[in-house]
């Protein structure tokens, strides 16, 4: 089987469940797919990524806020954050399927990473469960696929706005969301505070195969990657990060101090 092809399958279920379950799947059996170069598919489904009717998808600015001091806020939070582990795993297969002519290593790095949003989102669906509640309960938004949408054409806008600006985001934002459940202290709290150590130390690695694929086509097309980004920031209107910045987990991602200095500036 091709994975390219499959990605884009995969990419076209609706169904939370399978979907996570198919990106798991594709990664166990990484080694028997071939990789094909240049791909083109025999037929575009439509629309994509696969979406299930619910969640009911709004305006980021009409999706509901709560403090997570109640049970209801935490459960919109957890929500909010598995749907963007779930739009994780469609920007991981889109990242599989859509760009040619990169090496065989790209395509794995994108599939593991598709593996583990599907091991994410499955631990905060299953803590949404244990609270009384289930994934698409609450609207949600796109905003991460609607970058997806402007970068579909160039895969060095793709790696710049996504793992790099928006992934890494949540590098920043990760830890004081922590913080806020460990004031809770209510053992769901506690227990969705532990979940997120583990994203937050794969989405590390995640931001890092962004900044090496980025930097790796910066080079190839012999442009300067710190300003090209500069240009991609401003040209795509990328959201700017949020302070404080989580430095050390941006440098750990492979963020330079120059880089870091200039995002300091931009915040």
């Amino acid at each position: 089987m091709e994975l390219r092809q499959r990605a884009l399958e995969v990419l076209a279920l609706t169904d939370p469940e399978e979907k996570a379950a198919a990106a798991l799947d594709m990664q166990a059996r990484a080694a028997h797919f071939s990789i094909a170069e240049h791909f083109q598919p025999q037929a575009l489904p439509a629309p994509l990524p696969g979406h299930p009717p619910r969640p009911e998808l709004r305006a980021h600015t009409d999706v509901a806020r709560r403090s997570p001091a109640t049970a209801e806020g935490r459960a919109i939070l957890l929500h909010a954050i598995a749907h963007i582990e779930f739009n994780a795993i469609n920007l991981a297969l889109d990242a599989v399927w859509r760009f040619d002519a990169m090496p065989p290593a790209y395509y794995l790095d994108w599939l593991r990473i598709a593996a583990e949003e599907a091991q994410h989102f499955g631990l905060l669906r299953a803590q949404l469960r244990r609270m009384g509640w289930d994934y698409g309960d609450f609207p949600a938004h796109q905003g991460l696929w609607t970058m997806c949408e402007k970068t579909a054409h160039d895969a060095t806008a793709r790696m710049a706005l996504v793992p790099r600006t928006l992934e890494a985001r949540g590098l920043d934002a990760t830890p004081l969301i922590q913080a806020k459940l460990r004031q809770v202290g209510t053992p769901d709290a506690l227990e969705a505070a532990h979940i997120l150590d583990t994203i937050l130390r794969e989405e590390v690695g995640h931001v890092a195969i962004g900044n090496h694929w980025y930097r790796w086509l910066c080079a190839r097309q012999g442009l300067d990657a710190e300003a090209h980004f500069a240009q991609l920031m401003q040209h795509y209107g990328a959201p700017r990060p949020k302070p404080p910045l989580n430095t050390a987990a941006r440098r750990q991602a492979g963020f330079t101090e120059a880089e870091l200095d200039w995002l300091q500036q931009q915040v």
